[in-house]
């Protein structure tokens, strides 16, 4: 009860005043419990000892009435009982336990059967019915001469607990108004600090002052320890605070600098990428033009070694060339804004197939496009992701005489997850780690042509968008590359 009481939601003070009302109560209901208790079993005992005294009594005097028959003598000795008011009925057993002559108050009523004393045994008593029962033994000259039965009634047993309960409940009445009006008197000592420490708190949490202070003056010893404690506490947030404060205010100078130093040196790459653009494409045009000019013009008179190395020449200017894409396309997608849209990604994967079959005709490869796949994303970008891995997986199963390449979604931990599988060459897992390196490649250029900077600018789109690429392969078993795209904080939207 106590607990169900505490445990319902209310301020502290009232709280307070509760658990001082219930323990006060519990308290005096206890101790007049015990008390009332135990004057009770004192009465009862009383009751019996004066009846016992009054059986002797009545015994010793009834003794000649028993031994001569003077059934007049005795019902004068009982009628005596008429000056002991709780006395209900008496009677006056012979020795062979047949009764000899009762007493009964109001002149009626019935002879209870004689009870048996045990061998050795002078009286007993019982009690029943709200009344107490005796029966004594008389004795003569070390020779039983009779019984007499007393039963007298308990009333004032009751109007004794009457009484009792009475006096509680006024004690139990006045000792809470008492304990209440200690505990208003008391509990203000205790609550103005707890009060004085919530609204310093709630500036703190609201406001952020963390130059405030709790005062704990008159709090008692263990409040006092609460306020000093938290008062640390707030000199401890203060100072880190200020540190924080500074640190920011340095952190922001920095990120100025340094975000001005990455514009002057995205400008100068910019410029950077352009001059190799045009001072790097210029002379490979001149050296693959003169000598294509060299191969027709004088192709006739050169010696067949001559023409296999001018041939060398051009396709070595042509894969510097594309060498030279790749790496303007690996910088410019670091540098290109994203911009977010829904994206179809199945209308855009059978765009790379077309354009695939187009360039080199390969009857014997089949595209398997799930239909309705869609991302959010930069377009322009993730045509770049398609066109590098379909590419690849085109490049890869041209060994084989028939190829099977699949482009789908799956789901892993609730995320949208695509995929582009083949069945083509594969690779060791073992050196899985060096896919997406820039130049890092796992076949030689003279078996699968190729710079080795696909991979790096697939993976650096699909990061730009919060997302991630891995692939799984064995050796001759085909390759399957798993990628998601996620996070949206970078993107802007059209």
């Amino acid at each position: 009860m106590m607990r169900a009481l505490l445990s319902q939601p209310s301020s502290l003070a009232a709280r307070l005043t509760r658990l001082n009302l219930l323990v006060t109560a519990t308290a005096l209901l206890l101790a007049c419990a015990a008390f009332v208790a135990f004057d009770l079993l004192t009465f009862r005992q009383s009751i019996v000892r004066n009846l016992s005294i009054q059986a002797q009594v009545l015994g010793s005097n009834s003794v000649a009435a028993l031994v001569f028959n003077d059934r007049d003598s005795a019902e004068k000795t009982l009628a005596a009982l008429r000056a002991a008011p709780d006395v209900l009925s008496a009677c006056l057993y012979s020795a062979d336990g047949r009764p000899f002559v009762e007493y009964h108050r109001g002149g009626s009523g019935g002879v209870p059967p004689l009870a048996r004393l045990g061998p050795g045994e002078q009286e007993n008593h019982r009690f029943a019915h709200g009344d107490v029962m005796l029966l004594d033994r008389i004795v003569f000259q070390s020779e039983p001469t009779g019984y007499i039965y007393l039963e007298s009634s308990l009333d004032a047993l009751w109007a004794r607990v009457r009484l009792y309960l009475f006096i509680s409940v006024g004690v139990l009445l006045g000792a809470l108004v008492a304990a209440l009006a200690v505990s208003f008197k008391f509990r203000r000592a205790i609550l103005q600090p707890i009060h004085a420490l919530a609204e310093v708190a709630r500036l703190v949490a609201y406001e952020r002052n963390y130059a405030v202070r709790a005062a704990g003056e008159g709090a008692p010893l263990e409040l006092g320890h609460l306020v000093a404690a938290f008062n640390g506490m707030l000199v401890q947030i203060e100072l880190r605070d200020r540190e924080l404060r500074q640190a920011r205010d340095e952190l922001e100078q920095r990120v100025e600098l340094r975000t001005a130093e990455l514009a002057a040196a995205n400008k100068e790459l910019e410029s950077f990428s352009y001059s190799v653009s045009h001072d790097l494409r210029a002379p490979l045009r001149s050296i693959d033009g003169f000598s294509l000019a060299l191969l027709q013009d004088y192709g006739d008179s050169l010696g067949a070694e001559a023409r296999d190395y001018f041939e060398r020449i051009r396709v070595a200017t042509r894969r510097m060339g594309i060498l030279i894409d790749d790496l303007l396309n690996l910088a410019r997608v670091s540098r290109r804004e994203l911009r977010r849209e829904r994206v179809n990604l199945t209308d855009m994967a059978r765009a790379v197939e077309a354009d695939l079959r187009k360039s080199e005709s390969r009857c014997s490869v089949e595209f398997r496009i799930q239909d309705g796949v869609e991302a959010e994303g930069d377009a322009h970008l993730l045509r770049v992701v398609l066109d590098n891995l379909l590419s690849n997986a085109w490049k890869y199963t041209s060994k084989h005489p028939t190829a099977r390449i699949e482009f789908g979604q799956t789901s892993s931990n609730g995320h949208s997850v695509f995929f582009v599988k083949d069945d083509g060459a594969g690779f060791d897992p073992v050196y899985a780690g060096k896919l997406f390196g820039a130049f890092q490649r796992l076949h030689g250029s003279s078996e699968f042509p190729g710079t080795g900077v696909g991979l790096a600018t697939v993976q650096r789109i699909l990061h730009r968008h919060g997302g991630r690429i891995w692939a799984e392969s064995a050796v001759e078993k085909g390759a399957t590359f798993y990628f998601t795209v996620q996070g949206e904080a970078q993107w802007t939207t059209r």
